[in-house]
């Protein structure tokens, strides 16, 4: 694949059966990520099964197969290229770890696909108060992934097939909501498709001859074209936070036969370079990276958005946990957790939150129970003004300033310095009950570094920023954010304000915990693995 391109990440998402994974499946295929030979394959298994009609679904399939038998995985399946990008499909359609995973930033797409069915009856019950169509718009554009493309789909099954009134009437309803939602109409292209049949997938089809294109305006530049491979290209190049110091969360830890000691995470920032002194937080662990790997190659650098292993020596698998965060010593070097301060919004609690109440959070790769220590102060989730100093608890719809103490040493940052690892969900009793955003971090003086090296100076324990009073108000706190994060700022308040409201305080109770187990390698052994 072409190294002058650009690296994105997309994720495909929308109500269960929407063609979800057909579609995915066939854009694979038709840009080379997979042969012919293989669909062959595929369809001659799926028809045997009884189940034809899904050869392009069993494309991500077999990929989730290859996955759970660990080290073998064919990466090659995820990933295609376009005219001028290098595209990986970063969560497979119809997956429900795609809440999760978006929830805790392990899966940042730069756009998302929203795919909504145009048969009789399947797009309504997609943007039904019950369906998963509105939550996961709302999700991705609350959670950072602020363009998209609407894929209106199985246009072969309307009445009558390749309807252009159905088309229209579902364009219009969708724009509706993902206005309310944050996404402004104009810069979405909307494309009719058939996932199956491959209809303005790569190619224009004559099956639609009144469909004349779609167009997006933004201010980054118009642009317009008939297919959904075209929208792809049309998406707005990332910008990636190479110049911010290194935060890499772990998500496993592997000894290999041979080699040592394996860390395998996503760089969220800055850049991972073999020779460099790392220190894992919270543990205070430093440590020479000897070299590093993706897809099986050795890499010179590592940047923001590259899936890496890296071998290091002197430490021992268990000596290390899935959700530490890797840094360089010499540059704002990653420590221990103390406290932080977080806006947090309620989105689905039964009761009501008091001081004390302590559930699980997922923050980046991290699992762990932290206990809210002191609700600061109740806030107007619309106009951000204080409602009640102190207040004794909050419920469902409220959002509040909340201090937060991790039960265990745990390592987060502020969201306006290191975004991915300052947002979070709180869950509890199967869902995500509240989510949040890290607006300042309290951190624990550094004990010696393990091994003898002296630990980074640091005077006591204090709080980054000059004062926490200054960012308590929840309306326009992300305006001060510089320009390199754009992609990435989030605006809590109003999406959920909507989600609340809308959802009738419904959301998603099927989640189950977060398993961030993404690597390459097998992780059968939970995070100390031995792959000989």
């Amino acid at each position: 694949m072409g190294k002058e391109k650009i690296h994105i990440n997309i994720v495909v998402i929308g109500h269960v059966d929407s063609g979800k994974s057909t579609s995915t499946g066939h854009l694979i295929y038709k840009c080379g990520g997979i042969d012919k030979r293989t669909i062959e394959k595929f369809e001659k298994e799926a028809t045997e099964m009884g189940k034809g009609s899904f050869k392009y679904a069993w494309v991500l399939d077999k990929l989730k197969a290859e996955r759970e038998r660990g080290i073998t995985i064919d990466i090659s399946l995820w990933k295609f290229e376009t005219a001028k990008y290098y595209v990986t499909i970063i969560d497979a359609p119809g997956h429900r770890d795609f809440i999760k995973n978006m929830i805790t930033g392990t899966s940042q797409a730069d756009c998302a696909v929203l795919v909504v069915a145009a048969g009789t009856g399947e797009f309504e019950a997609g943007i039904s108060k019950n369906g998963q169509t509105r939550e996961h718009a709302l999700l991705a554009y609350t959670l950072g992934v602020k363009q998209m493309i609407v894929a209106v789909n199985k246009m072969d099954t309307t009445e009558p097939p390749y309807s252009e009134g159905r088309f229209d009437e579902i364009k219009t309803e969708v724009s509706a909501f993902i206005k309310k939602t944050g996404y402004n109409p104009a810069t979405v292209a909307f494309v009719p498709i058939s996932g199956w049949h491959g209809d303005n997938m790569v190619e224009a089809t004559a099956k639609m001859p009144w469909y004349k294109g779609w167009t997006i305006e933004r201010k980054e530049g118009n642009a317009s074209g008939k297919t959904l491979l075209e929208a792809l290209d049309a998406i707005y190049p990332p910008s990636r936070p190479t110049e911010k110091p290194l935060r890499l969360p772990l998500q496993d830890i592997y000894k290999i036969g041979g080699i040592g000691t394996v860390p395998v995470g996503r760089v969220e920032t800055g850049i991972l370079k073999p020779n460099m002194v790392v220190n894992f937080a919270p543990s205070n662990i430093q440590v020479e990276v000897k070299s590093i790997e993706m897809h099986h190659e050795a890499l010179e650098e590592a940047l923001p958005g590259d899936n890496v292993g890296f071998n290091i020596r002197g430490v021992s698998v268990k000596d290390l946990k899935r959700g530490f965060v890797t840094s360089d010593i010499k540059n704002d070097p990653a420590q221990e957790t103390a406290s932080f301060v977080a806006q947090v919004i309620v989105l689905n609690h039964p009761g009501q939150i008091s001081a004390g109440y302590a559930p699980v959070l997922d923050c980046h790769t991290a699992h762990i129970a932290c206990k809210f220590a002191e609700l600061l102060e109740k806030v107007d989730r619309r106009s951000g003004k204080t409602i009640e100093d102190a207040p004794k608890f909050v419920k469902t719809g409220e959002a509040a300033m909340v201090k937060m103490v991790p039960s265990k040493p745990m390592c987060v940052e502020k969201f306006s310095e290191y975004p991915p690892l300052g947002r979070f969900a709180v869950r509890d009793m199967r869902q995500t009950v509240a989510v949040g955003v890290i607006k300042d971090v309290e951190k624990k003086a550094p004990v010696a570094a393990k091994g003898g090296k002296a630990a980074p100076a640091a005077a006591g324990v204090c709080f980054n920023s000059s004062s926490i009073s200054s960012s308590l108000n929840l309306r326009g706190v992300f305006d001060d954010l510089p320009g390199d994060n754009t992609r990435i700022q989030i605006d809590l308040i109003e999406p959920y304000s909507k989600m609340v409201e809308s959802n009738n305080n419904e959301v998603d109770s099927e989640l189950s915990p977060i398993d961030n187990n993404e690597s390459n390698f097998d992780s059968s052994e939970s995070d100390n693995n031995q792959v000989t």
